[in-house]
C-alpha cells in the first residue's frame, strides 16, 4: 500500500551548498536566518516570506516600493528582488531553493549563502546603495545629486547594520518591524 504524501514532498531534496555540503530544504523553518553547517561555517538564510524590512526600515522599504517597478511576476519590489541583485554580484556565493511546489515547506523560495547573516545584511545594503547612488546620478536637480553624495560619505554601513540588527533583535525569531 502506497503512503500519504504532501503534494510537492517527493523527489530529490538536496541542496547543495557554496561549500560543497549538502542541505535537506526542510530543515530551513521560516524563522530561520543562519544555518550551521557540517563545513564549520555559518551561512546565512533568506526565504521570500522574509521581508525586505529584514534588512531596511520600513520606510526605506516603501520608498524602494513606490519607486522600483519590477519587471517580473512580482507586484511589487521585494526580498526576492533584494538577493537577486546579491546574485549578480556573488553568483557563486549563493543558491537557490525553488520549492513553489514543495507542500512540506513554508516559502516558495530560499536563498543559502557562503555568507553568515550579518555579512549578507552589509552586502546589500551596500548593493542597494550603490543602485540608489546610480538612480541619483541620473537626476536633473544637481542639489539633490550633491546632497545624497555628501550623506553617502558620512553612511558607514557597517555601524548602520549594527544598529539595526540590534533594534531588530536578530537574536530571536520573532524580530519586529520599525
Amino acid at each position: 500500500m502506497a503512503a500519504p504524501r504532501v503534494p510537492g514532498s517527493g523527489g530529490d531534496r538536496t541542496l547543495e551548498l557554496p561549500c560543497g555540503e549538502t542541505l535537506d530544504p526542510h530543515e530551513i523553518d521560516l524563522g530561520m536566518r543562519e544555518y550551521t553547517c557540517r563545513c564549520g561555517e555559518t551561512h546565512a538564510v533568506v526565504t521570500d516570506v522574509h521581508p525586505p524590512s529584514r534588512f531596511f526600515p520600513e520606510s526605506l522599504v516603501t520608498i524602494l516600493q513606490e519607486t522600483i517597478e519590477p519587471a517580473d511576476e512580482f507586484e511589487e519590489f521585494g526580498t526576492p528582488h533584494l538577493l537577486g541583485v546579491v546574485m549578480e554580484e556573488f553568483p557563486e556565493q549563493i543558491v537557490t531553493y525553488d520549492a513553489s511546489d514543495d507542500g512540506g515547506v513554508g516559502y516558495a523560495m530560499l536563498w543559502v549563502s557562503d555568507f553568515d547573516s550579518r555579512r549578507l545584511h552589509e552586502i546589500i545594503v551596500e548593493l542597494v546603495v550603490e543602485l540608489m547612488d546610480h538612480a541619483v546620478s541620473h537626476a536633473e536637480d544637481d542639489d539633490a545629486v550633491t546632497d545624497f553624495e555628501s550623506q553617502m560619505l558620512e553612511f558607514d554601513v557597517s555601524e548602520f547594520v549594527e544598529q539595526y540588527r540590534r533594534q531588530r533583535d536578530f537574536e530571536s525569531e520573532h524580530d519586529r518591524a520599525l
